[in-house]
């Protein structure tokens, strides 16, 4: 794929992210001049049945779920020479390129209603009947006015889903699907999971736009898993002493390693936030109302 390429009606005007496996392109509709985005696997992953699968799966289950805080898809592709769909486009940042960037001004200023907004978009994603799998800085983009959106449906999970009874039987697990900074101890372990998991994530991504690290740093990935398991973070005040007893509670109650010890689901985290402010200050507690 290059630049002024035309794919089915869709000329490609420049690139705007590429991961290890995908891109995603801006593109203009030429019979509408709408400026969309369009994702599709790189060359090397063409041939990968698995990607592909993830690819469409990450379309269908986004065109199903229908919120103002979750990127629209527009079409999808069944050409099976070149999988690819096309998205709303949404010129923003990550909030994981503003950690990186230390745009602790942006954060200061935003993060509660980005929160709430995630919060709300959540509660409609598990009313749906998914589970995100995923939640992250990475997958959460925010513009210059805080307006966020959610992405990446890759590894989303229909909710109640169970190992079968063999596999229970002979102690297989699901396979483990993830970022490792940001999984649940249960989600590491190949449990089946419930809304809890992408709670105990939530508490992870909240964790790291207020501290600008995650709750854990490991050697290599296998001591990164373990201490997600076992160990006990910081409080992210030790990282950032501008943020609230309040706030600051409620991330390390998600944070519990017994999904039992968390909140119940995000309708219960969105009442929390309502009561809380992120940072200290009487600037940043008018961001509240």
């Amino acid at each position: 794929m290059e630049i002024d390429q035309v794919i089915s009606g869709y000329k490609l005007r420049s690139l705007i992210a590429k991961g290890q496996n995908s891109q995603v392109w801006e593109v203009v509709e030429l019979a509408s001049g709408r400026h969309l985005a369009m994702k599709s696997l790189l060359d090397h992953a063409l041939r990968d049945k698995e990607q592909r699968r993830m690819l469409y799966h990450e379309a269908k289950v986004g065109q199903k779920l229908a919120h103002q805080h979750i990127i629209k898809i527009h079409k999808v592709s069944d050409n099976p020479k070149l999988p690819w769909f096309v998205m709303e486009f949404f010129a923003a940042g990550s909030m994981k390129f503003r950690i990186q960037n230390k745009q602790t001004d942006f954060i200061k200023q935003h993060a509660h209603k980005i929160f709430r907004d995630m919060a709300t978009t959540l509660a409609y994603m598990h009313g749906s009947g998914w589970l995100h799998r995923d939640l992250k800085p990475d997958n959460i983009l925010a513009d210059s006015a805080g307006q966020a959106k959610l992405i990446d449906f890759a590894i989303a999970l229909k909710k109640g889903t169970k190992r079968g009874f063999f596999a229970r039987l002979l102690g297989r697990k699901h396979k483990v699907q993830g970022t490792p900074s940001y999984m649940a101890p249960e989600q590491i372990r190949g449990d089946d999971l419930d809304v809890r998991a992408d709670l105990y994530s939530f508490g992870a991504t909240m964790y790291e736009i207020v501290a600008l690290r995650p709750p854990f740093v490991g050697q290599n990935v296998n001591d990164l898993l373990n201490k997600h398991v076992r160990e006990k973070p910081m409080t992210p005040q030790g990282h950032n002493p501008e943020v609230t007893d309040d706030f600051a509670k409620l991330v390390m109650q998600l944070l519990a390693k017994k999904k039992e010890e968390r909140l119940g689901n995000f309708h219960e985290v969105m009442l929390r936030l309502k009561e809380v402010s992120v940072f200290k200050g009487p600037a940043v507690q008018a961001q509240r109302s």
